[in-house]
């Protein structure tokens, strides 16, 4: 999909806890239908950055702007009004144990529409089934596998039709064919939806699959050393660091593409 408009612009950001700076002057835009991947290695502050980005953790200096609007400058009712556009699904799937799936895809329609409880039993058998969990809605998270239960995260995170959507590692911990029908899925919701897509991931197998735009931060100069389609990064970015990654000691590109 080619980009439109700027959905999300990152702007001179810089993350820190107290003294300690994580990443700095971080500089990128993510378009209108991207599928946009956030990737370096462990500790280098993915997860931290996604988390400035909905709306949970401040930035230690920067802005964070949904088109034209400042997240963090914004007054709270405005913040609020952002953030139910976005959909979120965590890397456990966070799904409350002592609900059912229904109950869990039900709950944010319950707390932020006006919905009759027969409207959202609809719209919770809509989103279940468009993740191919028909059939599930009495089922307790314990009762099902580890992809069903990312699964059922990613119906909830759809539940008030976001047109953002963010992945924290969707494949951690899962395997391959689970991981790549994983993958399958986020591009068939991007596509159905119109939605933006940001994905916090290691996983090359997925990075190759879904994404169309990136940043890689580097741990060791705090900030970003490259961005863009992560195909061409793999075969036109000269950055060591950034080869090695996308490679994983692959003696060729093709290795890290199968």
């Amino acid at each position: 999909m080619n980009k439109t408009d700027a959905h999300i612009t990152i702007k001179d950001l810089t993350m820190a806890y107290g003294s300690f700076v994580v990443m700095r002057d971080l500089n990128f835009t993510i378009g209108q239908g991207d599928v946009f991947i956030i990737m370096g290695g462990s500790g280098c502050g993915k997860s931290t950055l996604m988390r400035h980005m909905i709306g949970l953790q401040a930035p230690a200096r920067g802005q964070v702007l949904y088109g034209d609007l400042s997240f963090w400058e914004a007054e709270p009712a405005e913040q609020d009004r952002i953030m139910k556009r976005v959909g979120v699904l965590y890397q456990s799937g966070a799904l409350w144990s002592s609900m059912t799936l229904a109950e869990n895809v039900a709950l944010p329609l319950e707390q932020y529409t006006d919905l009759s409880p027969s409207q959202i039993r609809e719209v919770v058998s809509l989103k279940l089934s468009l993740v191919g969990l028909a059939g599930f809605e009495d089922f307790y998270p314990s009762e099902i596998s580890g992809g069903m239960r990312k699964r059922a995260g990613l119906a909830r995170a759809m539940a008030l039709d976001p047109d953002t959507l963010f992945f924290d590692e969707p494949s951690a911990g899962l395997d391959p064919v689970s991981a790549r029908r994983l993958d399958d899925l986020i591009l068939e919701l991007r596509d159905s939806l119109g939605a933006t897509v940001v994905v916090v991931t290691h996983e090359l197998a997925s990075i190759f699959a879904v994404g169309n735009n990136s940043v890689f931060l580097d741990p060791e100069t705090k900030t970003m050393i490259a961005g863009g389609h992560p195909k061409k990064l793999l075969e036109e970015c000269e950055d060591p660091r950034v080869h090695s990654f996308l490679t994983r000691g692959e003696e060729t590109t093709g290795g890290a593409l199968e």
